[in-house]
């Protein structure tokens, strides 16, 4: 999995109740775009993200 900043990402719920998350790429701390992330979801929190099999990426084209 590759990112760039300002990509968005989208987790998928692992279980069916489950909701997605979004948020947005603030830095890659891989190398060449590569995992960890440091992200910024929807409701303001920040994190740094291991995406897992239920993530995308959503380039931005930036």
């Amino acid at each position: 999995m590759k990112a760039s900043v300002g990509d968005r990402i989208l987790v998928h719920g692992a279980h069916v109740d489950d909701a997605e998350r979004e948020g947005e790429v603030l830095e890659t701390r891989g190398e060449g775009g590569a995992p960890p992330y440091l992200v910024r979801w929807s409701n303001g929190s920040e994190g740094l993200v291991f995406p897992g099999p239920g993530a995308e990426i959503r380039a931005t084209g930036s």
